[in-house]
């Protein structure tokens, strides 16, 4: 039996699609292939009806709830919002020669920067992208000979000097956090899995990254060399950035002498891990902090901080001590270290079903005995860990990226931050990056937001 409505709703894969179309009820088949997305341009999808789900919604039925317009209509600020964003990159050389300049280098860096916050992982997604939004694309792009080929974002990113880049990136960081507080910046390196290479015996690229834990954003990024380690690239990565008033919590490998220097030198304070890489110093803590345990901490100028957290089926307690150096008599080397006035431990009780774990970590600070202070920093420096490298790995899918040429593997990185801050920044939609990412794929005014968002003064969308 054929019946005709004014309205059908058809949600497929939990995105609704709607048109005033006419539906056959009889095994829920229909006429027509081609529907409108609600906010993006048309696409032709030939769907599966065992899929749909479908509301029929009787005639003159006016969804007042719904603001979501039936095509995207491209905004009279959309050129205002891109060309703003674009002016933080224009500093980049072209590395092409002149005479195969047929895309212009503004239009490859904008839509890859919106392909990679739309999810894009290679160059093949980036153009992509580029193909299915080109229409979007052209209302705020000169596109002269349309979409680049992958080849071609490939050899473009290939080239790229990286040291133009990430001062592009760090300036546009700067305009949106213009002098960073008394906070704390959480520094810690990262290798990026796939980027190997077997057969020209190229190792996998590793990075350092700086993290504004109150900003919430990637402060700046530097590439540790094949032939040396974090040691010599943090400094470089502190050279880099105004860290006056903040402070600098750094795992074990940086805890070394010269790098607390600089921290000192630029008005900061630091929190550096201390474990075995100390041999000496980390056994003295150790045996001072059980012996001062045994006799309950008498007599002892010792501050106490502790937390309990439920959830997930485990309880976990930290218990966080923390000693002015001068308590402890005869530390090693306490001249060498610039700054240092406390001694931390951390005791870490996990309770997950029927099993117990502990763990203590040891930390040296320039910080005075204020163990709620040092806790809370502490704290926070798993911010990296968790907001950072493990959304890049699992939403940016960046230990799985085989993306390994001379200076492309930085260049993607690179990439990837601005789009986790960009992303961080949108406020409006409050979920995880991930379902912010996919919302921006599938909303050119969504995408928008984010880009107003990622300006230092938010652009106002209509």
């Amino acid at each position: 039996m054929l019946r005709s409505f004014k309205l059908v709703q058809i949600y497929y894969f939990g995105i609704r699609v709607s048109a005033s179309q006419t539906l056959l009820t009889s095994g829920l088949t229909y006429k027509q292939s081609s529907w409108k997305q609600s906010g993006t341009i048309r696409a032709r999808v030939r769907f599966n009806p065992s899929r749909c789900k479908v509301r029929v919604m009787p005639a003159g039925f006016e969804n007042k709830k719904s603001k979501t317009k039936a095509s995207f209509t491209p905004s009279v600020n959309s050129k205002d919002i891109t060309t703003k964003f674009q002016e933080y990159f224009t500093q980049i050389k072209d590395p092409r020669v002149e005479r195969t300049r047929y895309h212009l280098l503004t239009d490859i860096i904008t839509i890859a920067i919106l392909a990679v916050i739309a999810g894009a992982s290679g160059w093949e997604d980036i153009e992509e992208y580029g193909i299915s939004k080109q229409e979007w694309l052209k209302t705020f792009l000169q596109l002269p000979f349309g979409i680049p080929s992958p080849d071609t974002f490939r050899r473009v990113f290939e080239r790229i000097n990286p040291k133009e880049f990430e001062q592009c990136f760090r300036q546009w960081v700067q305009s949106l956090v213009e002098k960073l507080g008394v906070e704390v910046v959480a520094i810690d390196g990262k290798t990026h899995r796939g980027s190997y290479d077997r057969e020209s015996k190229l190792k996998a690229l590793h990075t350092v990254s700086a993290w504004s834990s109150e900003h919430r954003l990637v402060l700046g990024q530097t590439k540790v060399s094949s032939k040396s380690n974090e040691i010599t690239a943090i400094p470089a990565l502190l050279d880099i950035l105004d860290i006056s008033g903040c402070i600098i919590t750094i795992d074990a490998m940086g805890t070394q002498k010269l790098i607390a220097e600089k921290i000192i030198a630029a008005n900061a304070d630091y929190i550096l891990s201390l474990k075995d890489n100390h041999p000496t110093l980390h056994q003295q803590v150790k045996n001072w902090f059980e012996a001062a345990q045994s006799i309950g901490f008498k007599d002892i100028d010792i501050g106490i901080s502790q937390r309990i957290e439920k959830g997930h089926h485990r309880i976990e307690k930290r218990t966080v001590y923390t000693v002015p150096v001068s308590q402890i008599p005869g530390l090693y080397q306490l001249d060498l270290w610039g700054g240092l006035k406390t001694i931390v431990m951390v005791v870490r009780s996990i309770q997950h079903w029927n099993k117990t774990t502990h763990e203590v970590q040891f930390y040296i600070t320039s910080l005075i005995n204020d163990a709620n202070k040092i806790a809370s920093a502490i704290r926070q420096h798993w911010g990296i860990e968790n907001s950072v490298h493990w959304t890049l790995d699992v939403t940016f899918h960046e230990d799985e990226c085989r993306i390994r040429s001379l200076h492309s593997p930085q260049n993607f990185a690179l990439l990837r931050r601005i789009a986790l801050n960009a992303l961080e920044r949108e406020s409006s939609f409050r979920r995880s990056i991930r379902q912010k990412s996919r919302r921006a794929a599938m909303n050119d005014h969504y995408m928008l937001s984010v880009l107003a968002a990622a300006l230092s003064n938010s652009v106002p969308l209509p």
